[in-house]
Parts: structure tokens; C-alpha cells; sequence
């Protein structure tokens, strides 16, 4: 496959950005605002400036999201939504300013932050649990403006800086990592255990990275395409198999991951896992999904668990993984694209075609 078929030269993806200021940025700085559902512009204007506590990052790379491409078309649920809004919660960029009573150190230093704006006050926050909040909901990309667009406003306490040689663009793929890493701190992998991972998407294929590292006895995935199983398996699972749950590998795993968040899968990974198994639910479902039967759940005595986000302690773990080489989302990204291309890059999200990974986007 050609992985960087539909990318545009690296200067065609950072020219046309605005004139310079003295300190080598950009004095203005474009970005896309979704103002309605199927509504966009790209639109420039003065550089943003970090307030007390924040810090201004020049975006190096922004993946798009099926949820970004929920914004676009107003799927979205109500309450986690606020138009207009620049999209973009997964991305990676280096700081280059920082607001009152933020670290100077932090200028210069390739970083990542987390999207969930955490009060960090609440009892579930104290509780290190900050993806459940019990604040109103705030997240980067959806509420505030993320990443599709030159420059990005964040708390610096949001911040993970990376180190200085690391590759931002596969960086720009820690946001789902970090989901990923949470639905393994939930799921503790054990040497040996016969493991699956349902979908083989972005969130399945850093999955099968993720539990690989564990030494599992078995790893399969189980997805309806083709190339996209055999990507899984160069990336460590040990088999590849369709949805079709045959009478040998129904009740046959340990653990099961489901990423693909599509109508059956929550009731299949249910399926797949042996009596007093595991489930972790990663995908995000839509209305209409098919349920989990209760009878097979007591009967079976399966331990469910479900992941919405990721808490700090997961993006840490995702931090780590990625610096030290555990994971290489790179190898997910298909295509590129600079932000006046941003309507062909989003119709690709969720357009069906198998050979289509992670789209960036590369202002």
C-alpha cells in the first residue's frame, strides 16, 4: 500500500500561512471553524495569544476523527458540541509561547496535550479519575478550538512535552493511544491469556500494539476487512478472523477489546469471551446498537468494563509507550493533507474505502 499516496510536499503543507513576526512564528494564523452542521470556512486572523496558565502551540499535525466528522454532518450529541468551532482533538505541535505564570522552559518543547478540560477540584478528579469529571464538559476540538488550524490555545496543566527528537508526525495520534492505553490499564493483560480485539481501525490497530507487548498466548482481530487484518497482524496480532463467530472461538478468550463501536460488536466481543472473561468496550456506539444480553452476561459471569477518553495516568502511559518505541502509530497514517484541502481529507473519514487509515491533516 502507498502509504503517503494523497500527501501534498511537506512546503506545500506549510506555506500560505501568514506573514512572519520578529520571533520567527507567524503573526496571523489560519484555522477552520465549523459555524453549522455541513458549514466551513477557513478563515485567518491575528496569531492567538496564551492567557495566565496557557500556552500557545504551533500545530505540527491533526488526525481527524469519525467524532470530527460526527461535527461536520451534526451528529454529534447535544451537550458536546458548541458551534461555531475549530475541530481537532488529536494532534501534536511545539510550543512556542507561553502565558503568565507558565514554565519559559516550555518554548521550544514538542508536546501533546490532553482534550478533556478536568477541573481538577471534583472528587473524581482527586480521584485521578479526571475523564470523569463531574464539571460541565469541556474538550478541545469540541467545545474549545482545537487543532485544525495553525496555532492551539491549551492549559500548560494539559501538556505532555515529548522528547526533543521525537516524530510529531505520528505524535498526532497519542489522543487515541491514550484511549487505547486506558481500555489496557482496565483490561491488565496477563502473560499467556488468549486475547481479541474486535475492529481493526485506528483504535484496534493501536490496540493489538498496546496488548502485543503483553506476551498474550493468542492475539487475533476480528475484522470484516481484509487489508486491514493483515495490517494487524504485521503489527503483532497472531491471526486474523471475520466477525463470523463460529462454534470455535465463541466463549474461546481471556480478554476482549472491541474498538469498532459498530452495531453488533459490543454483543459479539461479549460472545467471544470465555465464562469469567473480560470485556473492555472502547468504541463509541450510535443509537440502535444491538445490546448485551443480561442472560449470557450473569450466566457467564464476564467482567465489563467501558472507556470514554482517557485520564491523565493513561495519556502518560501513551507518552511513555511512544517514546520509548512500544507503539508506532505512524504506520496507521494513509494520507495528508494541508488545511485548503480540509473537505477532501474529512470526506475520506468514514467514506468506507479499507485502504483509508489515519487521515492528518498538516498545516
Amino acid at each position: 500500500m502507498n502509504r503517503r499516496a494523497s500527501e501534498a510536499p511537506v512546503g506545500g503543507l506549510t506555506s500560505g500561512g501568514g506573514a512572519a513576526d520578529p520571533g520567527g512564528g507567524r503573526a496571523t494564523s489560519r484555522a477552520i471553524v465549523v459555524d453549522a452542521p455541513g458549514t466551513h470556512r477557513l478563515v485567518t486572523g491575528e496569531r492567538p495569544r496564551p492567557g495566565p496558565g496557557e500556552v500557545l502551540v504551533q500545530v505540527a499535525a491533526a488526525g481527524i476523527c469519525p467524532s470530527d466528522r460526527e461535527v461536520y454532518d451534526g451528529h454529534r450529541a447535544p451537550g458536546y458540541v458548541r458551534y461555531p468551532v475549530t475541530p481537532g482533538h488529536e494532534w501534536s505541535g511545539t510550543v512556542v509561547a507561553a502565558g503568565p505564570g507558565v514554565d519559559p522552559a516550555l518554548v521550544g518543547r514538542k508536546a501533546v496535550a490532553e482534550g478533556f478540560r478536568f477541573c481538577g477540584t471534583c472528587e473524581r478528579c482527586r480521584a485521578g479519575d479526571t475523564s470523569l469529571c463531574s464539571a460541565a464538559y469541556a474538550e478541545t476540538g469540541f467545545t474549545h478550538p482545537g487543532a485544525f488550524a495553525d496555532h492551539l490555545v491549551v492549559p500548560a496543566r494539559l501538556l505532555h512535552p515529548l522528547p526533543d527528537d521525537a516524530d510529531l508526525r505520528g505524535a498526532a495520534l497519542l489522543e487515541p493511544a491514550a484511549v487505547v492505553a486506558a481500555a489496557v490499564r482496565a483490561a491488565a493483560p496477563e502473560a499467556g491469556e488468549r486475547v481479541a480485539v474486535v475492529g481493526a481501525g485506528t483504535l484496534g490497530l493501536l490496540a493489538v500494539q498496546f496488548l502485543a507487548a503483553s506476551s498474550p498466548g493468542e492475539l487475533a482481530v476480528v475484522d470484516p476487512r481484509l487489508e486491514r487484518a493483515e495490517l494487524a497482524c504485521r503489527m503483532g496480532a497472531t491471526e486474523a478472523r471475520t466477525p463470523a463467530l463460529s462454534p470455535e472461538v465463541r466463549g474461546r478468550y481471556d480478554l476482549v477489546v472491541e474498538t469498532a463501536g459498530a452495531r453488533t460488536t459490543a454483543a459479539d466481543a461479549c460472545l467471544l469471551a470465555r465464562r469469567g472473561g473480560r470485556v473492555v468496550l472502547t468504541g463509541m456506539f450510535t443509537e440502535g446498537a444491538l445490546g448485551i444480553d443480561p442472560v449470557h452476561l450473569s450466566v457467564s459471569q464476564l467482567t465489563v468494563r467501558s472507556v470514554f477518553g482517557a485520564p491523565s495516568a493513561a495519556w502518560s502511559l501513551a507518552v511513555r509507550a511512544y517514546s520509548t518505541g512500544l507503539i508506532d502509530p505512524a504506520e496507521l497514517i494513509t494520507h495528508e493533507f494541508p488545511l485548503e484541502r480540509y473537505a477532501e481529507a474529512l470526506a475520506l473519514v468514514g467514506g468506507g474505502d479499507p485502504r483509508t487509515g489515519k487521515v492528518l491533516l498538516r498545516p
